[in-house]
């Protein structure tokens, strides 16, 4: 997951910024009012070979954080659990066979 995380935040750290500010300036709405940069991150990363297998392997976990996030949207914390359950799927996921080779470059 660390390797995830880290081209994540090679390829996307704009994105990922913008949207973490407005998460954290909006603790009560920030699934409404922070709905266009959440797209702009799923955007940036879904074109990344780790991303995309990591997404494949772990789906139900991810579908499960999320439903959680929109069901808890005025405590997030309280998805910590499904934070790890993800996590911990994301580390079992085989990525030595995930070509990145084709990925663009960042501007």
């Amino acid at each position: 997951m660390q390797a995830a995380f880290d081209i994540t935040t090679k390829y996307c750290q704009k994105e990922m910024e913008a949207y973490g500010s407005c998460v954290a300036s909006n603790p009560s709405s920030w699934q409404q009012t922070c709905h266009d940069l959440k797209m702009k991150v799923a955007h940036c990363t879904s074109s990344h070979p780790v991303i995309q297998k990591i997404r494949q392997g772990c789906s139900k976990e991810f579908v499960d954080f999320e439903k959680c996030l929109r069901e808890n949207q005025d405590k997030p914390t309280s998805c910590s659990p499904h934070v790890a359950r993800f996590l911990a799927c994301a580390e079992t996921v085989d990525l030595s066979q995930v070509d990145t080779s084709a990925v663009p470059q960042s501007p």
